[in-house]
């Protein structure tokens, strides 16, 4: 349990200062390669002829397919442990006839289907799940409990709907290989680990995912949304996530009796004071219209009531989607931090920004986003397709777009209809968001929209 003045500190700590996103374009972003913007539309009748051999293939499926789901959402595994998920993957896609390597990157799967000469589409699912106690109350809830790599024994849910992301990436699997006469090129299907760590991705490219494998022209994922109806999909063109870095920062002081804080260097007030000047890199030092976040996520220091300990520890998040705004607010972090120690006649305070944690925007490829959205109209409906706003959440999927290849992320609705019309009346409770204990998506039709999507975005990239 915190010290009693350090509960006080508490109160006023977090979210420091949070910028609108503005849909505008990052203006450091160019790219050089985009899907081919001449025929964004299917042909006539393209989509609704292969709408039906895939649904045909994905009720063959479905039951297996949420079988698996509920048997990973039932059996989750923590960021780079995800071993039996992995095996399970693997075991799966191999069954329909993909040539698959196992332990890239770690945990990673990667496996390969060529059917004859065209683009290569790679489709990723991330498998990693979080240290949360999940409080769903469904039959096939997770009562996972393991000890972390901290060796701290946590609870371990699926609350950001990777488990959606496999079972789709599966059934997409399948859908492909069984449909072999619609397409032609080469699918690269990559189980990723990590990813709420944000270090897989990294870790995949770095163990040679661009040179050991065909290297992708296109690349898709799929992303559950907590927050929207079933049937429905949202699409940003162009800046879709923010950048993330992750930082450590040691406040250093001088211990004592707290009856005698004349004769000590308090570093509790000081990172009081350093939270507090830490508001002022959004609120005074970046433009109004460039999005920016500065959040202290954690605060720990001292052991009892009655001493002043000799250090204390913050843990902070920064977001932000330009280059040069991530490397003003990372100066400046550096700066504040240093300048209330000397002011305080402290000693300088230590920080360490995680590189092993930090990853790049996200940027969906405009052409290609339009493209994949023309498919997704004709698949759930016109008024079922919206353009997303970017957020300043993070994903490494951005990562695989090394050497301007196009990708896309889009975000797919998973709540029920009644649910999510009972939250829209005013007062209602709203629905649980990502990274909750009580996030439970709809299956059956979560996992079978995914299928459609995917696959036939896929298809479409490779039209014979």
């Amino acid at each position: 349990m915190l010290p009693r003045r350090l509960s006080a500190v508490l109160a006023m700590i977090c979210v420091l200062s949070v910028r609108g996103v503005e849909s505008a374009p990052n203006a450091n972003f160019s790219p050089q390669k985009t899907a081919d913007s001449k025929d964004q539309n299917p042909p006539p009748g393209w989509v609704k002829e292969r709408l039906s051999i895939v649904d045909k293939q994905i009720d063959t499926d479905i039951k297996e397919l949420v079988d698996l789901y509920k048997h990973i959402h039932s059996n989750p595994e923590l960021s780079l442990m995800e071993v039996k998920t992995a095996a399970r993957l693997a075991e799966e896609i191999r069954t329909s006839g993909y040539e698959v390597t196992e332990k890239v990157g770690g945990n990673g799967v990667v496996a390969v289907l060529k059917n004859g000469p065209g683009p290569v589409v790679m489709i990723r699912t991330d498998m990693d799940a979080l240290p949360i106690v999940e409080q769903t109350g469904l039959p096939y809830a997770s009562k996972v409990k393991v000890k972390d790599l901290a060796g701290n024994e946590v609870g371990v849910m699926h609350a950001c709907g990777h488990d959606i992301h496999m079972a789709s990436w599966v059934g997409t699997a399948r859908v492909l290989a069984s449909t072999k006469d619609n397409w032609s090129g080469t699918v690269v299907f990559i189980a990723q680990p990590a990813e709420e760590i944000i270090a897989g991705a990294r870790m995949m490219l770095e163990d040679g995912l661009y040179k050991r494998f065909p290297k992708p022209d296109y690349a898709l994922a799929l992303h559950s949304d907590s927050l929207t109806q079933v049937g429905t999909v949202a699409i940003a063109e162009g800046l879709a996530m923010a950048a993330s870095d992750t930082i450590d920062i040691t406040v250093k002081g001088k211990g004592g009796h707290g009856a005698a804080p004349h004769m000590t260097v308090d570093p509790i007030v000081l990172a009081a004071r350093i939270i507090l000047d830490l508001q002022t890199i959004v609120s005074r030092e970046t433009s109004p219209l460039d999005p920016c976040v500065v959040t202290v996520g954690s605060i720990h220091g001292g052991t009892k009531h009655n001493i002043i300990p000799n250090e204390v520890k913050l843990q902070l998040t920064v977001r932000t989607t330009k280059t040069e705004t991530r490397d003003h607010t990372l100066k400046a972090i550096d700066r504040i931090i240093k300048a209330a120690a000397m002011g305080a006649r402290a000693p300088e305070p230590e920080m360490r920004v995680n590189l092993e944690q930090y990853t790049p925007p996200t940027f969906n490829d405009v052409a290609l986003a339009q493209k994949s959205a023309a498919v997704f109209r004709e698949i759930l409906g016109k008024e079922n397709v919206k353009l997303r706003q970017p957020v300043m959440g993070a994903e490494d999927f951005g990562r695989y777009s090394v050497g301007k290849i196009p990708i896309l992320m889009f975000f797919l609705g998973t709540i029920a209809k009644e649910k999510y019309e009972a939250a829209q009346a005013p007062g209602a409770t709203p629905l649980p968001g990502m990274h909750t204990d009580s996030y439970a998506p709809l299956p059956e039709p979560s996992i079978r929209n995914g299928v459609r999507c995917m696959s036939l975005a896929a298809m479409n990239l490779m039209r014979k």
